[in-house]
């Protein structure tokens, strides 16, 4: 049981590394690679840990089910989170909508209409920021283009414009058979159905590095 466990915690390690290495050398100063500790977290995911210091969190047991093409396109997804300046972030606005919240309920108490107005002014402004940075139209637009600049890593790693689409669409579909949330599937799904067009679109071209991009995924 402990030679068992010894090992897999190699693997981990291991993999961890190699990760590492796929970040483009620019990224590799102030961006990490770990296994994440959270109880049924998400497979991959990033975190700003500070000021200038991103961390890239993986769930290895999910992880370790994927193919090391399908791997490494969904890192690469991430990674071109971080370059884009995507990955969410703990903004002022959170932190502004409990003070209007907590402001409207105490100038009810006391009945101070003008700071009663501030109050809801600023749960209004706070709460429509909110809805600009959540919704679902402009998440749906990052995680897309976030794929777009995966198909363009891959290719500056090595990989052929057929084999990256490939890699990516595969990996789209087989989080797609095995994500029961219907919500976070319809986001994998419209990722998917974006990249068959982009794919497409440059299938269109002809050009003789888009010849073998067929419709594999």
């Amino acid at each position: 049981m402990a030679s068992y466990a010894t090992s897999s915690a190699k693997a981990e390690m291991s993999e961890l590394r190699r990760l590492k290495g796929l970040l483009p050398p620019e990224l590799q100063s102030w961006v990490t690679v770990e296994g994440t500790t959270e109880v049924n977290p998400a497979l991959i995911r990033c975190e700003e840990i500070g000021k200038d210091q991103v961390e890239i969190q993986i769930d290895l047991v999910k992880w370790d089910t994927l193919a090391i093409d399908q791997r490494n396109l969904l890192f690469w997804h991430d990674v071109a989170r971080v370059q884009n300046d995507t990955i969410p972030k703990d903004g002022w606005e959170m932190a502004a909508l409990a003070i209007g919240l907590g402001g409207a309920v105490g100038e009810l108490w006391v009945q101070d209409g003008l700071l009663l107005i501030l109050a809801m002014a600023l749960c209004g402004v706070s709460g429509w920021r909110l809805y600009q940075k959540n919704s679902g139209e402009k998440v749906a637009r990052e995680l897309i283009e976030a794929d777009e600049k995966a198909i363009a890593l891959a290719q500056r790693f090595g990989y052929s414009l057929p084999n990256a689409y490939k890699s990516l669409g595969s990996a789209l579909k087989t989080l797609i058979d095995s994500t029961p949330g219907k919500r976070q599937r319809s986001k994998y799904e419209a990722r998917l159905s974006a990249l068959k067009r982009s794919a497409n679109k440059v299938r269109g071209n002809k050009s003789s590095s888009s010849k073998n991009l067929d419709e594999s995924f």
